[in-house]
């Protein structure tokens, strides 16, 4: 049986939460809600030694940063026909709401000895699911 008047009632109803479920939270590109990746700068300075500068604003960390370069390091790895990454060291520093990395890895076509290797292809396919840019 239908009452008169009850559908648009309903149907003011369910617009109205459709638009409150939207209304949460800053937009997706505010500056105050992520961090921006703000480059790459690669330099080889050897046949398997490449160190990144990575740059980024926003609400970014220290660990932010890290990864950006860590990401940066496996698709170069890639892109060079290797399959590995080795950490060798790096510098992270923020002034004035901008953050610079500048970070030193190996690049091999066999897993590396030492603690901080890469799985360049498994880490580049993280970094893409996290939405973290690459070289």
């Amino acid at each position: 049986m239908r009452v008169p008047g009850r559908m648009p009632l309903i149907a003011g109803v369910v617009c109205l939460s459709a638009l409150a479920a939207c209304a949460g939270g800053p937009p997706v590109d505010s500056p105050n809600r992520a961090a921006f990746y703000d480059g790459v700068e690669t330099r080889l300075l050897d046949d398997d030694l490449v160190n990144f500068r990575v740059q980024m604003t926003g609400l970014a960390t220290r660990a932010d940063v890290e990864d950006y370069a860590k990401c940066a390091a496996s698709q170069y790895a890639l892109i060079r026909g290797y399959g590995f990454a080795r950490h060798v060291r790096s510098n992270v520093q923020e002034e004035g709401g901008v953050w610079r990395g500048d970070a030193v890895y190996t690049i091999s076509p066999a897993l590396p000895r030492g603690l901080q290797t890469l799985d360049a292809e498994v880490v580049a396919a993280a970094c893409a699911e996290q939405g973290i840019p690459t070289v």
